[in-house]
């Protein structure tokens, strides 16, 4: 199996390619399936054997027999070694440039279909920042009551691997906490998301009111992996009143981060979103193993953001869940929990 990095060299001329490869149109057109073009167009976006099995649901085992048959298909190899590292061979760059151009084609047919039979039927690829996954949910149950026969996948993943399907173009859709600054796109604030301090509840601090940031920069902190939107607005809080940060550990995910808080190894800023609220009271409920604090500049304001790069054809279904979300995501805050 093919497993090094596969590098992309586009320098050869690919007309003459594309002219070679005709000469065996019929042989292609006879074995060549699309399903192993997205493979081998997968199989190379990615650089990894594994990263395309997993997008496409597939083994590695099946990615490679597959590749091996759209080689024999072709009737040319598509890679080639040179020394440790795997390279496209010139009709491998040819067949992916091909490709590409297929994969489009058909993408461009799916939302002009979907625009043809309105939102009757369709597709939505939507991807958001995990934090988001505890509401997401709920707007995407309430949509599909409303257009029960579009289908829906919805990709939940950390922020950077967020921004790799951003720059790929792999969704419809996208919702974070903060906008990128270097990507092209456009974003919507479409629901509140409001960040706060929580400690556990035998926490000497809690109860107490007005709680001064000095007070609190006295307590050890968990929190998120590198680029965490969570994360930079805790630093640059901390760096603003000329405070240190002080960090006991670095943890991936929300639910781990409020059972460490809940051992009490440190305090931590979450989005209200990952606490469940009472709807009557505004507090944490009781089951939740943590509550919030009373600090000064707490709780931090900001929103959640739906967005797509600019220039995008976005289809009818994708604009109608953005209309759907300016009109009804507010309404999510109301409900007996975020």
């Amino acid at each position: 199996m093919i497993s090094q990095l596969i590098i992309l060299d586009f320098s050869y001329d690919n007309d003459r390619l594309l002219s070679m490869m005709k000469d065996k149109e019929l042989q292609l057109a006879r074995h060549a399936t699309l399903r192993q073009l997205q493979i081998f167009e997968a199989m190379v976006r990615h650089n990894s054997f594994r990263k395309a099995a997993e997008e496409l649901f597939l083994t590695q085992p099946t990615v490679s027999i597959q590749i091996k048959k759209l080689s024999e298909a072709i009737g040319l190899p598509l890679f080639e070694q040179i020394g440790k590292k795997i390279h496209l061979t010139p009709s491998g760059r040819a067949l992916y440039k091909v490709c590409c151009e297929i994969i489009d084609s058909l993408a461009n047919l799916e939302v002009e279909i979907a625009d043809l039979k309105g939102l009757k039927q369709g597709q939505l690829k939507l991807a958001v920042i995990t934090t988001a996954k505890y509401f997401t949910p709920r707007l995407l149950g309430l949509f599909c009551q409303r257009y029960p026969e579009i289908d829906i996948s919805l990709k939940v993943t950390n922020r950077e691997k967020l921004l790799e399907r951003i720059i790929q173009n792999i969704d419809d859709l996208y919702i974070l906490g903060r906008p990128p600054q270097n990507l092209a796109m456009m974003f919507r604030p479409f629901l509140p998301n409001p960040l706060v301090i929580i400690a556990p509840r035998t926490h000497p601090l809690v109860g107490a009111t007005n709680i001064s940031l000095q007070r609190v920069a006295q307590e050890r902190f968990i929190i998120r992996e590198l680029g965490s939107g969570t994360r930079i607005t805790l630093e640059q809080l901390f760096q603003r009143n000329g405070l240190d940060l002080n960090v006991r550990m670095e943890l991936g995910s929300n639910e781990a981060i409020k059972e460490a808080v809940a051992s009490g190894l440190g305090l931590a800023i979450l989005s209200q979103h990952s606490l469940a609220i009472e709807g009557i009271t505004g507090q944490v409920a009781e089951f939740e193993p943590v509550t919030t604090l009373d600090v000064q500049g707490f709780p931090i304001l900001r929103h959640w953001y739906i967005g797509y790069p600019t220039g995008k054809q976005l289809s009818v279904v994708a604009l109608a869940f953005l209309e759907y979300l300016q009109n009804e995501g507010k309404q999510l805050t109301e409900s007996p929990y975020y």
